[in-house]
């Protein structure tokens, strides 16, 4: 999980106007939303050689301006998860750039009336000139939790996870609740039990798509195990030693594992 912030390298600016040169930092995504690399695993010297569908200055990285665009190509493209693993500076910049890109994608025809919308000279943010209708960008906050009973931490199977064995509980916060009853409802739902003394950790922008990770850690209060079924296939507690590490550390879930593991020591 990369700690540092986005803003140690990055100022924010966008504007659609703006046209790069051959010197600047070029984020080419296709519709799978994997960006472009050389061989040599570097961005693009220029477009030429893409059918770019938009280009937009998103700001400034590393003392030069930084585009994303939009492209039908067959060349080479690369996984997020796939940059992350060769250069978390490449993936964390990445991760801003396919966000807007997928923003504007999203809303670049207003979802009210239809009509085309325009860039705010101000915020980042997409007004339609018919209606009026303003568009954000949409984060979806989302909550993981590392729930602790003993020196034992619970870990379920999930049903859509084809390459993880067991893992933490999570769930989308939903309209109208706080990020706190987010994690209790989603404990309740997914294992049946009851949790206490929830304590915040920390936040990871998630751009899978275009989730905002809140970390928690929480005690197991009371309730017997009870998985669904459907969305839940397993779920039991795990000794530190029983505890089956994902192959990468992005996420979040593998920082509250080790930080788990580490409590075990003190």
């Amino acid at each position: 999980m990369i700690e540092k912030s986005l803003y140690e390298n990055y100022e924010i600016h966008f504007d659609e106007d703006i046209k790069p040169n051959t010197d600047d930092y070029l984020f080419v995504f296709n519709e799978k939303r994997e960006l472009y690399l050389d061989d040599n695993k570097r961005l693009p010297d220029s477009l030429d050689e893409f059918d770019v569908d938009f280009c937009w200055y998103i700001g400034d990285y590393k003392g030069k301006r930084a585009f994303v665009a939009n492209a039908e190509s067959d060349e080479s493209f690369y996984s997020l998860k796939d940059v992350y693993e060769f250069s978390h500076d490449l993936y964390h910049i990445a991760g801003k750039a396919v966000l807007v890109r997928d923003w504007y994608i999203s809303h670049r025809f207003c979802g009210r009336c239809g009509a085309e919308t325009r860039l705010d000279e101000k915020d980042m943010m997409l007004k339609c000139p018919s209606c009026g209708q303003n568009h954000y960008p949409r984060i979806a906050p989302a909550i993981i939790v590392a729930i602790r009973n003993g020196d034992k931490l619970l870990m379920a199977k999930h049903s859509y996870h084809d390459n993880i064995r067991y893992a933490l509980i999570a769930g989308f916060v939903e309209p109208g609740e706080s990020v706190e009853e987010a994690v209790h409802r989603e404990v309740l739902e997914e294992v049946g039990i009851k949790v206490k003394n929830l304590e915040y950790q920390k936040s990871q922008s998630w751009p899978f798509p275009n989730s905002l990770m809140l970390g928690f850690t929480a005690e197991y209060d009371s309730g017997d195990i009870k998985v669904d079924g459907d969305e839940i296939l397993k779920a039991k507690w795990f000794e530190a030693d029983e505890i089956i590490r994902y192959g990468s550390d992005i996420s979040i879930s593998d920082w509250l594992i080790q930080s788990f593991i580490d409590s075990l020591k003190n």
